[in-house]
Parts: structure tokens; C-alpha cells; sequence
């Protein structure tokens, strides 16, 4: 008899019918975000994909599939619904991106607090980013 899954984000079972719609509103959306993210500066990429598998896993199966066997994406998501990991390199090019994303804002906000703002934003996510697990072997 095989093991059910281990970790803390296993794909669930899809949403009644009534409200699948809307799951794959969102999957779709934070998709197109999470697209958009990777050349638009200041839009995270991962954050806006894993929440379209975890939408997509709810309200379209298709989506699901091709999320998980996209080279690019496939691993990641992977890695999050099996044991609530980041890998390094992610871990690494998010806090980047953060930090260039905050000398912007220091530079080109038009009151300090602003920048001061979204700065701390960014501070609190990073910390969140650096206390998950990383993958394991």
C-alpha cells in the first residue's frame, strides 16, 4: 500500500464545481503575474507561480499538469507541495531582486516612508524566505 504524501503542501482534490471557476480565474491570473515577473523589475516570478499551482491544482487539472512538468517551474513547485521548500538559487535571486528593488525606491520615491515602506515589506518576506527549508537531495 504506498505512503500518502509527505510534507506540508500536497496537491489537494479539485474544488466543487460551483467555484471551480473561480480557482482557475486565480490560477490563471497569478500566472500571467508570475510571466509577467520575469522581466518586469519589482514583480516576483515564484510567489505568483506556486500560487497558480496551488490554484490550478483546485480549479484546472490541465493547468496543474503543465505547471509540474514545466522545466522551469516543474521542479520548484515540486519542491514547495512536497516538503514547503526554496531552493538556494531562488532564495538567493528573490533577495537580490529585493534589494535592487529597494535602492530604486530609495532613489526615485517621492517621500522616505514610501521606500521605508516597502523596504520593510521586502525585509519581512526575505526573512520568510530565508526560515524555509531548501530541498533535500
Amino acid at each position: 500500500m504506498p505512503s500518502p504524501p509527505q510534507g506540508p503542501q500536497h496537491a489537494p482534490q479539485q474544488a466543487p464545481r460551483r467555484t471551480r471557476w473561480l480557482w482557475w480565474l486565480l490560477a490563471y491570473a497569478s500566472l500571467a503575474l508570475g510571466v509577467i515577473g520575469i522581466v518586469l523589475p519589482g514583480l516576483p516570478t515564484v510567489p505568483f507561480v506556486l500560487l497558480s499551482a496551488f490554484a490550478a491544482a483546485r480549479g484546472s487539472q490541465r493547468l496543474h499538469a503543465r505547471l509540474l512538468a514545466d522545466p522551469r517551474f516543474g521542479p520548484m513547485i515540486r519542491d514547495w507541495q512536497a516538503q514547503g521548500a526554496v531552493g538556494r538559487r531562488a532564495k538567493w535571486l528573490a533577495t537580490t531582486m529585493m534589494s535592487a528593488c529597494a535602492v530604486v525606491m530609495f532613489l526615485t520615491a517621492p517621500r522616505l516612508w514610501m521606500a521605508a515602506t516597502g523596504t520593510g515589506i521586502m525585509t519581512v518576506v526575505a526573512t520568510w524566505l530565508w526560515l524555509r527549508p531548501e530541498p533535500s537531495a
